[in-house]
């Protein structure tokens, strides 16, 4: 079901700062920030050849990445995000093996274009996993 790691995703505590640290420190191409209102994050893309790292700052108070920094100050990895061909295929097997779905279980536009879904950590050992149709 899985294609590959699309991305890892890290939030933030300061979107510039870290975008400024992964192109001039480390010589990473990023892309410019991009509000997603719908998910309540501001992302940059990090480009790493293989993969890409995404940057999530908080968009509002009531974003769930505001939520993260709150007992994670100073920033840390929040998901892992899968690609995968059919996202639901991948949905309707995943619930009828017993994993949890978030939010209604249709998927929503990522910050790509592309549909994704998130599933529970609680279901994938601690972590949160997305997927983004390939």
């Amino acid at each position: 079901m899985l294609t590959r790691l699309n991305h890892v995703a890290l939030a933030v505590p300061d979107l510039a700062a870290a975008t400024a640290a992964y192109r001039d420190t480390l010589g990473a191409r990023v892309t410019a920030p991009q509000a997603l209102p719908e998910h309540g994050v501001t992302v940059v893309f990090v480009d790493v050849g293989n993969t890409r790292i995404e940057l999530l700052e908080p968009l509002g108070e009531s974003s769930p990445i505001a939520a993260f920094l709150e007992k994670n100050p100073s920033g840390g990895m929040h998901h892992l995000c899968y690609g995968v061909d059919d996202i639901l295929a991948a949905r309707d097997h995943l619930i009828a093996s017993g994993a949890r779905v978030l939010g209604d279980g249709n998927p929503k536009t990522g910050a790509h274009g592309k549909p994704v879904l998130f599933l529970h950590p609680k279901d994938f050992f601690g972590t949160l996993v997305e997927l983004e149709q390939a």
